[in-house]
This record gives C-alpha cells, sequence and structure tokens, in this order.
C-alpha cells in the first residue's frame, strides 16, 4: 500500500538511526537495536529517519534505504516491484548522459502514482471483469506522466529563454542565417560547471513539482 508523498506527510523531525562497524542499527529515539524489516515498517508508516555512521558521521540514509529494497526484492515467496527488464534499464542509465534525468522522472511518477492510488485501486478491482478496459487505464496514466514530464524538461533550458529551433530576425523582419557551429571536443567540466549544472537540475525539479501540485 502507497503512503502519502514526502512532501505531504506530517511534519516531523527525523528518526536518527546509528550504524556501527558490527552493522548493527541503532534507534536514537527509542534506545533500542533495530533491524531492516523495523526500517521498513517506518517507512511503511510514514515515518522519516536519517542513518549516519556511529564513528564517521557519514550520511548513510541512501545506502540503507537501498538495502531494504534489495532484501524485499530477495524475499523468498514475496512480492517484488521491480522487474528484469526495469533493472537492466536502470543499469545501463548509470553511464547514458540521460542518467541524471532519471531521479526526477522516477520520483514524479510514483509521487503521481501516490497521489492517485485510490483512483488506481478501484481499477485494478474491476480488472478481473474488464481486464482490457483496466490495461487502457494505466496505460493512458503512463501516457500523461511523459507528457507532463516533457513539458517540464522544455520549460528548462540550459541555453536560455530563446526556444530551440528559432533563429534571430533581421532588418524587416527576415530570419537572419546563422553560421554553422564551429566543432569542438568537449572538455572535462569545470566547477563552476558543475555547480551551475546542479542548480538547473534543481531548478527542473521545482518546476515537475509544480506542476504535479496542478494537476492534482
Amino acid at each position: 500500500m502507497l503512503n502519502k508523498p514526502e512532501g505531504q506527510s506530517d511534519k516531523r523531525e527525523a528518526v536518527v538511526i546509528k550504524k556501527y562497524a558490527n552493522r548493527r542499527l541503532y534507534n536514537t529515539e527509542t534506545s533500542t537495536y533495530v533491524t531492516l524489516d523495523d526500517l521498513a515498517q517506518m517507512v511503511r508508516s510514514d515515518r522519516d529517519f536519517v542513518v549516519y555512521d556511529a564513528k564517521t558521521g557519514d550520511d548513510l540514509t541512501h545506502t540503507v534505504l537501498t538495502q531494504i529494497i534489495v532484501e524485499q526484492e530477495g524475499r523468498e515467496g514475496g512480492q517484488t516491484l521491480l522487474p528484469i527488464p526495469f533493472l537492466r534499464q536502470l543499469i545501463r542509465f548509470y553511464d547514458d548522459s540521460i542518467g541524471k534525468m532519471v531521479p526526477s522522472y522516477l520520483q514524479f511518477s510514483l509521487e503521481t502514482l501516490a497521489k492517485e492510488q485510490e483512483k488506481f485501486r478501484n481499477q485494478f478491482a474491476n480488472a478481473f471483469g474488464n481486464p482490457a478496459a483496466a490495461f487502457e487505464a494505466y496505460q493512458e496514466q503512463a501516457r500523461k506522466n511523459m507528457a507532463m514530464f516533457e513539458q517540464a524538461l522544455s520549460m528548462w533550458s540550459p541555453f536560455g529563454p530563446m526556444q530551440a529551433g528559432k533563429k534571430p530576425m533581421g532588418p524587416g523582419g527576415a530570419a537572419q542565417p546563422q553560421a554553422p557551429a564551429p566543432q569542438s571536443q568537449p572538455g572535462p567540466a569545470t566547477k563552476d560547471e558543475l555547480v551551475e549544472l546542479k542548480a538547473q537540475l534543481a531548478a527542473m525539479q521545482a518546476k515537475i513539482e509544480k506542476l504535479t501540485d496542478k494537476d492534482g
């Protein structure tokens, strides 16, 4: 069962979990040792937590959440949510330039699914009577998600407000010919370029969230 998206959950301070060298996890709120199953239950209960290395203070939240997913997916006889083709494609994206957009797209899609989970439950309940209609409904929702995400991408342009394909106008409104761009080999990104890219990605994420709110 999907819970409310993170942004809609009650604002409570995240529980601090400390991870020790022996891999034991310590819940500082309850002063007890916990397991990955306990942390999974906290997630299902919409209780936020962060995980820190007890010695170095490094943030291990991402790693521990990934471990929870691996454990859930590998549970014998349990439900799996990540199909093999999806996992293969996800691995390919790690070395692809478009991989930078994958986290935003996945988060956007899951938040949309969470917002409309009741509608999907009803469609699933009716699937036994009319499976073709239910399947079409899922496809339609996927198309809507993709259209909204593409709209957000079109609003985000690293080349400024001029839209791609538009040529500068000369005197009398005539299109001015443009010289072909010189071919050059891209060099390694500088620190300033990386900072700018992160800022652009953050702006794109904000626009995606704004579109999601409007759709909801």
